[in-house]
């Protein structure tokens, strides 16, 4: 009589997926959300790598950029003599949204120089000082040097200064040249004009030329008889 049969035994966990199996599925717990996937072996990820820091730059004999060095000025940079250096300041920063980059003081607290930017451009100014040659405008009766500003929004600009207390020297208009312009004088006697392309046809631009030369040419002979 044959031997009678023993059916083999099932492995443990037979029939069920193992983490070889490919109905395993690893599910994202507490611990391992917001866990980045390592770099491959011998890449180093752009956040992996270490910053170099001011102590280490320093401990190799570079020197750290300073402000002075940071403020890149453009090659040609108005530099304005005021009465008030500080008072200045705060006034740009009202009129124009003008940010201010450094301030140096002197004796008695004094602006030596200053650095304030108005959009992208830089403008230098400082106290005038005893024994300087430099005058403000008001000290001179007038001004020669009309500072430009172009800007996109020229009407809010101009009105911003305007409410900050500026002096309007001619209204902001659309011109003849095909620009919507005006100028003012701000509190300490500098001259600063507003500028932007206007939306003006060919035929409105020379009917407004021939306007304003028609002017012109009534105040200039007034102007040689006076």
């Amino acid at each position: 009589m044959p031997p009678k049969r023993v059916p083999a035994r099932k492995p443990s966990g037979a029939g069920k997926a193992t983490h070889h199996s490919p109905r395993h599925a690893t599910k994202i717990t507490p611990a391992t959300k917001g866990r980045t996937a390592k770099p491959a072996r011998g890449k180093v990820s752009k956040s992996a790598k270490p910053r170099k820091t001011a102590g280490k730059a320093a401990a190799r004999g570079k020197a750290q950029p300073t402000l002075r060095m940071r403020i890149r000025p453009r090659t040609v940079t108005p530099y304005l003599a005021v009465p008030d250096a500080a008072a200045a300041i705060a006034w740009y920063t009202e009129a124009f949204g003008a940010k201010e980059l450094e301030r140096n003081l002197g004796p008695g607290g004094k602006v030596l120089h200053a650095t304030v930017q108005v959009g992208d451009s830089l403008v230098y100014l400082s106290d005038i000082f005893p024994g300087s040659d430099l005058r403000h405008p008001q000290a001179l009766g007038g001004t020669a040097v009309n500072l430009h500003i172009h800007h996109r929004d020229i009407d809010r600009l101009w009105q911003q200064a305007v409410d900050a207390g500026a002096t309007v020297t001619m209204q902001l208009a659309n011109q003849f040249w095909g620009e919507r312009y005006g100028r003012i004088l701000d509190p300490f006697g500098h001259s600063w004009a507003f500028g932007f392309e206007a939306n003006l046809s060919e035929d409105e631009m020379e009917r407004m030329q021939a306007q304003a030369m028609a002017l012109f040419a009534k105040t200039v002979p007034a102007e040689r008889d006076a």
